[in-house]
């Protein structure tokens, strides 16, 4: 077992945040049982946060400010410890994301990572083990706070009907994700619209990409590829992904066709049917 005093508080955030949790729980002289009871968890999970071996979450550290009357301290850690579990050849893009003004995104396989729902990320971010998986999901539900702030980016995103259809998770999943998605396009600075499969070829056919524009910096292009992702502000890719994704919106649905669109699927793809014992699931 690590031995919190052996931990080094520079080696990364979550060591920080693990060292700091001890120091300050011992300066209010609380045990792990005392400040676990108070923040509502148990004794073990206050032990392995501060041996940096669970990565806490937004609400632990509300919880644990409020608790060690802190001022916000590990409210103000814990984005920097969520973002350290991002992969590191994602955490620059995620930084640049943080700033967008606007965020044009074409999704081909899968719902966009700000708008999927915590069970839909856990299915997704699990699909090649568990290892670490609470962290990931964590880091990508930290990631959709830009869309809480009191001036969010606009963000519009384009999205095969493939994505709706591609069952992650199950259907009770697939029906919440989906229900989700509509709920979030009642947002003003939400736009979804779907590329029906009646669109046929288009400009999209390569892959999913990302568009950032910014106020004060040059814009971006965001590809990936199986081993990592791509940013680039090349001017000829800009004009390149800027073209594409008009050619992609004018080959979707309108918004408002999309929402039904989505409603649809919802309901005939996963809408509730009678069970094996003629039980309802849904």
């Amino acid at each position: 077992m690590v031995n919190i005093r052996d931990l080094d508080p520079s080696a990364s955030p979550l060591d920080y945040y693990g060292s700091e949790l001890r120091r300050l729980r011992e300066e209010a002289k609380l045990k792990q049982g005392e400040l676990g009871r108070i923040v509502f968890c148990t004794a073990s999970l206050i032990g392995q946060i501060e041996t940096a071996r669970k990565v806490p979450t937004r609400e632990f550290s509300e919880r644990v400010d409020a608790a060690l009357g802190t001022g916000g301290v590990f409210s103000r850690l814990v984005g920097l410890v969520l973002r350290s579990q991002l992969p590191t050849w994602f955490q620059p893009y995620a930084e640049m994301e943080a700033k967008a003004a606007y965020i044009y995104s074409y999704q081909a396989q899968l719902v966009d990572g700000l708008l999927q729902t915590e069970v839909y990320a856990r299915t997704v971010l699990g699909v090649r083990g568990g290892e670490g998986l609470d962290g990931k999901v964590a880091a990508r539900l930290e990631r959709q706070r830009i869309l809480d702030r009191e001036n969010p980016p606009l963000m519009w995103v384009v999205m095969s009907e493939a994505v709706l259809h591609q069952e992650i998770g199950g259907r009770l999943v697939m029906r919440n994700q989906l229900a989700q998605l509509l709920d979030l396009q009642r947002r003003e600075w939400v736009q979804v619209q779907i590329l029906p499969f009646e669109a046929g070829a288009h400009t999209g056919q390569m892959g999913s990409f990302n568009v950032l524009r910014f106020d004060d910096d040059p814009d971006l292009v965001y590809t990936e590829d199986f081993v990592q992702g791509h940013m680039t502000a090349n001017p000829q890719a800009l004009r390149e992904g800027s073209l594409r994704y008009d050619h992609l919106q004018a080959a979707a649905l309108s918004v408002e066709d999309s929402a039904a669109r989505i409603a649809r699927v919802m309901e005939e793809r996963y809408g509730h049917h009678p069970g094996p014992e003629g039980r309802a699931v849904a």
